[in-house]
């Protein structure tokens, strides 16, 4: 298992700067030392994917772009003031992605389903109106939860349409996103335990991803939808 790649309190040191100067003339000048930073993440992004090849099958590891899209935003600073990656399983037999988010005083990392398509929305909501109870016991596994905390995501006000806002269970039903957080302080990650913490929480959210593809791969009867 890799574990001797760091994140550097220099990452920390230019993000705050880019964050004091976010437009273009700085960063041109700066970009050196921006490139030499992504580099630096981009490793302890990979190394964080060999970690997860040992108990998950990862399709592909996305680095995030540095530059935001301005065009329907309000907040027109061209920069992103973090960096972040992204960790996709494999293909349809499995299900979700992990996240690294990471920007001085606000890191945290992120598992689950951020913006599940209306087919798999509405799977995982009528496996919860059928039965909830296998749902609920996952998520509130005690390693699971000690790591994690609550599971969080967006929720429609009252009830999705044709889901009964009465029901036992309408506060999961009620979810548009299925994710859970860990924030981070910023010793966690200047840490040199940092990819291994990394790797220990992936690993404690497992459960709840293998039911998740389960769900997402059976029909409400549990049959295969897989050709």
């Amino acid at each position: 298992m890799a574990s001797n790649v760091t994140i550097s309190k220099e990452v920390f040191d230019f993000l705050t700067k880019l964050k004091n100067n976010n437009n273009r003339e700085w960063f041109e000048e700066q970009k050196p030392i921006f490139k030499k930073h992504q580099s630096e993440v981009k490793n302890f992004l990979e190394a964080a994917k060999v970690n997860l090849s040992h108990h998950d099958d990862i399709e592909k590891m996305k680095l995030f772009r540095i530059y935001r899209d301005v065009r329907f935003s309000k907040d027109k600073t061209p920069y992103k003031t973090h960096f972040a990656g992204f960790f996709s399983r494999l293909g349809a037999h499995l299900r979700g992605g992990y996240y690294v988010h990471i920007k001085p005083g606000e890191s945290f990392l992120g598992a689950g389903f951020w913006a599940p398509n209306k087919e798999d929305l509405f799977r995982i909501r009528k496996e919860l109106e059928m039965d909830a109870d296998e749902f609920r016991e996952v998520i509130n596994q005690k390693e699971l939860k000690s790591v994690w905390g609550e599971l969080q995501g967006e929720e429609v006000k009252t009830a999705p349409k044709g889901f009964d806002k009465e029901h036992p269970d309408i506060d999961l039903i009620r979810k548009k996103q299925f994710v859970f957080m860990r924030q981070l302080s910023d010793d966690e990650v200047l840490s040199s335990s940092f990819l291994d913490e990394v790797d220990k929480s992936y690993r404690a959210i497992r459960p709840y991803f293998d039911l998740m593809s389960d769900i997402l791969t059976t029909n409400l009867n549990g049959e295969s939808i897989l050709e």
